[in-house]
C-alpha cells in the first residue's frame, strides 16, 4: 500500500494542472454558495422625493414633538437613495433604469397628521420588472411597516399618559392649548364631599348620585383601557425559541457549508479519478494479480483521496478563520469531522470509480452525483411537500455530504446534533461504500 501511494503521489505531482483545477474549481463553488448564503442583496436604488414644505416636517402628537426626518434616516439606512427634485424626474429615473423604485411623499403628508383629516399616503412608483420588484417592494414594505409601527407606539404612549390625566387629573395638550383637568378622581372626590354636607331629602342629590356613580363607571373602564390600549400599540410581540440546540448564525454555517463542498468534490473527484485511472490504464488486473489484494487498493485510493481533500479543506477553513471569529479552541474537533467527512466523500468516490471504467465517465458521474448532493441538504423541511422532504431525508442519510456538514457545523459552531453522531454515520457510509465498490470490482 505504502508504493501505491508513492505512485499515486507521482502521478498527481505530474499532473499539475489537474490538481489545481480539482482544488480551485470546488473552492470556488463553495465560496460562492458560502456568499450567496451569508451576504444579503445589495440595497435598492431608490428614487426619493419629499414635497412636504421646508419647517414642516415636524407634527404634535399630544404634546409630543414627532420629527419625520428620524423615519427618514432610519429608511435611508436599507436603500441607496437617489434625490430627484420633481416627480418627472422620478417617473424618469424609473423608467431609464437608474432606481428600481420611487419614493414620493406629498406636501400635505404633515398637515394630514396634525389636522386629522385621515391618513396620510405616500406614492411608490416601481418599473416592469418581476424580479426587481418584488425585492425592493418587500424592502420599501418592511421600513414603511417599521415606520408605522414606530409612530403608533408614540401614539399609544400619548394616548395612555392621557388616560392618566383623565382620571388623576393634571395639564393636557389641546389644539387650543394646554390646558388643565381635574380628573375624574378628584371629581369623584368632590361630589362625595358635597353629598356627605347635603341632607337626606335635598332635590339636587339624586343628580349628584347619578354623576358619582357615572365617575366611578368611567374610572373602572379606563382601567380597561390602559391595558387595550398597549396592546394596540403593539398587538404582537414575538418570543423567539429554538427547539434543537443553539441556533447558527447565518454567517457561521456559511463556513461550514463552504468547507464541506469543497471536501466534498476534492473527495469523490479524487477517488473515483485515480481509481478509473488503474482500469483505463490496464494497470488494475496486474496489481491484483498477486502483488495487492482489491480490499487494499481499494483503501489505499480511499486514504489519499482522504488525505489530500481533508487538508485542502482544513487550509480553507483556516484561512476562513483568519479573518472571522472561529473559535481556534475547537480544533480537535474540525480534525475529526473533517477526517469523518473525507473518509465518508472518498469511499462514495471510490464507489463511483470502480462502476466507471475510464477516468472521463468517473469525473463526469462524480460530478452529476455530488452537485445534487450539496443542494438537497439544504432543502428546508417546509419548502416541500411532507413526502418529498422525507424521500430527501432518505437520500441525505444515504450520501455522505449531509452528515458531513452536520459534523462540520457542530466542530466549528457547536451546533446540533454535535459531531460524534454525523462522524459515526460518515464511518458506516464508508463502510458500506467501500463494500460497495468491492462487489463492483469483481462484476465489471
Amino acid at each position: 500500500m505504502r508504493w501505491l501511494l508513492v505512485k499515486d503521489l507521482q502521478i498527481l505531482r505530474r499532473s499539475k494542472l489537474l490538481v489545481g483545477l480539482l482544488v480551485v474549481y470546488p473552492i470556488a463553488i463553495a465560496l460562492l454558495i458560502g456568499i450567496a448564503l451569508s451576504r444579503g442583496p445589495d440595497k435598492p436604488r431608490v428614487a426619493f422625493l419629499n414635497q412636504v414644505p421646508i419647517g414642516q416636517t415636524t407634527t404634535n402628537v399630544g404634546g409630543r414633538d414627532v420629527d419625520f426626518t428620524d423615519y427618514a434616516d432610519q429608511f435611508f439606512d436599507a436603500i441607496d437613495p437617489l434625490r430627484v427634485r420633481t416627480r418627472e424626474e422620478a417617473v424618469d429615473a424609473v423608467e431609464s433604469g437608474d432606481a428600481l423604485a420611487a419614493l414620493i411623499i406629498p406636501p400635505d403628508t404633515v398637515e394630514r397628521l396634525n389636522g386629522g383629516l385621515g391618513q396620510a399616503e405616500v406614492e411608490v412608483l416601481y418599473n416592469g420588472d418581476a424580479l426587481k420588484q418584488s425585492f425592493v417592494e418587500a424592502t420599501i414594505d418592511a421600513e414603511l411597516a417599521r415606520a408605522n409601527a414606530a409612530l403608533s407606539r408614540t401614539i399609544g404612549e400619548v394616548a395612555i399618559e392621557d388616560l392618566r390625566i383623565l382620571a388623576e387629573g393634571g395639564e393636557i395638550a389641546t389644539p387650543l392649548g394646554r390646558q388643565t383637568l381635574l380628573g375624574l378622581k378628584r371629581a369623584r372626590d368632590v361630589l362625595e364631599r358635597s353629598l356627605a354636607r347635603l341632607p337626606a331629602d335635598a332635590p339636587e342629590r339624586d343628580g349628584l348620585e347619578q354623576v358619582l356613580r357615572f365617575a366611578e363607571q368611567a374610572l373602572i373602564g379606563l382601567d380597561f383601557a390602559t391595558p387595550a390600549l398597549r396592546a394596540v400599540s403593539e398587538p404582537i410581540r414575538v418570543r423567539a425559541t429554538v427547539l434543537s440546540g443553539s441556533r447558527t448564525p447565518l454567517d457561521a454555517f456559511a463556513v461550514a457549508l463552504a468547507v464541506a463542498v469543497s471536501l466534498l468534490f476534492i473527495a469523490v473527484l479524487l477517488a473515483s479519478g485515480v481509481l478509473a485511472l488503474e482500469r483505463e490504464e490496464q494497470a488494475y488486473g496486474r496489481l491484483v494479480r498477486g502483488l495487492v489484494s482489491r480490499a487494499a487498493l481499494l483503501a489505499e485510493k480511499v486514504v489519499l483521496a482522504a488525505a489530500c481533500s481533508g487538508l485542502a479543506a482544513l487550509a480553507m477553513l483556516c484561512g476562513i478563520g483568519a479573518f472571522t471569529g472561529v473559535d481556534w479552541g475547537r480544533l480537535p474537533l474540525w480534525l475529526v469531522a473533517l477526517a469523518a467527512g473525507a473518509l465518508g466523500c472518498s469511499a462514495l468516490g471510490v464507489a463511483i470509480g470502480a462502476l466507471a471504467r475510464e477516468v472521463r465517465a468517473a469525473s463526469l458521474l462524480g460530478l452529476l452525483v455530488a452537485l445534487p448532493l450539496a443542494f438537497l441538504a439544504l432543502v428546508p423541511s417546509g419548502a416541500v411537500a411532507g413526502g418529498v422532504h422525507d424521500a430527501i431525508t432518505v437520500v441525505n442519510a444515504l450520501f455522505p455530504f449531509k452528515p458531513a456538514l452536520q459534523a462540520l457545523d457542530a466542530a466549528v459552531n457547536g451546533a446540533d446534533p454535535g459531531v460524534w453522531g454525523p462522524a459515526a454515520h460518515l464511518l458506516a457510509l464508508a463502510a458500506g461504500y467501500g463494500i460497495l465498490a468491492r462487489v463492483a470490482l469483481r462484476r465489471f
